[in-house]
């Protein structure tokens, strides 16, 4: 069943820890911002991902607010809306954001590393035709993405970037792949080179000063997981 055509303002959607978020996060947005005709890219920080161990995960103000200083002076909103919304798995994130913000038309975005095991996300067939997905290359998960089930069952809904443009031509499902030079930056090596990031990057947050988010305006205590 095919989503109906919405129209307003194309959002690119990407989620992840961001443990911290560093640039190549900044970069890959710019890039399919550009490449999709994107009017913003909202920043998922996730509370906690189902497919990733707790044990070494930052606070989600840390987190948050390295993401805001990663989005500056671009047209990124970072938002850990999942925590208001009480959703922790991206098929129940993505309908209910679909449902609070009619006027919008969004495009999830991820990477073919996430595209290798996107057959081991809940209803991820839903979260396909809940919207769009744009996938961006990634080096070394190439090979795994092109054999996963994800990629045999959505490969006949290829379409061409330009499509995402129009709002007569958006709808769901949707594969559009993208590729640019590759980014080596990774926030393991990150917090390895730099464990104690987490409380360096909230510091500056002294007293009742709270992180908040770009999207809801609600603020985050400093010491939300």
């Amino acid at each position: 069943m095919t989503t109906p055509t919405r129209r307003g303002p194309l959002i690119g959607l990407l989620g992840g820890s961001f443990n911290p978020a560093h640039g190549g996060h900044r970069r890959i947005s710019l890039f399919a911002m550009q490449a999709l005709g994107l009017d913003a890219v909202w920043w998922l920080v996730s509370p906690g991902n189902p497919l990733k161990p707790a044990r070494g995960m930052a606070p989600l103000a840390a987190r948050v607010e390295s993401a805001r200083s990663q989005a500056r002076r671009a047209r990124i909103q970072v938002t850990a809306i999942e925590r208001e919304l009480g959703t922790r798995y991206t098929v129940d994130t993505l309908r209910a954001l679909v449902r609070r913000y009619p006027r919008q038309r969004f495009v999830w975005l991820m990477g073919t590393d996430n595209l290798a095991q996107f057959h081991r996300w809940k209803d991820w067939r839903t979260i396909a035709r809940v919207m769009p997905i744009a996938v961006i290359a990634r080096p070394g998960y190439d090979a795994g993405a092109v054999a996963s089930p994800a990629t045999a069952w959505l490969r006949r809904y290829r379409t061409a970037a330009t499509s995402l443009r129009q709002p007569d031509r958006w709808s769901a499902p949707a594969l559009v792949t993208l590729r640019f030079d590759p980014d080596t930056r990774s926030a393991t090596d990150i917090r390895k080179a730099d464990p104690d990031w987490a409380r360096k990057t909230l510091s500056g947050h002294s007293g009742q000063r709270l992180v908040r988010d770009n999207v809801t305006h609600h603020p985050i205590p400093g010491d939300a997981a």
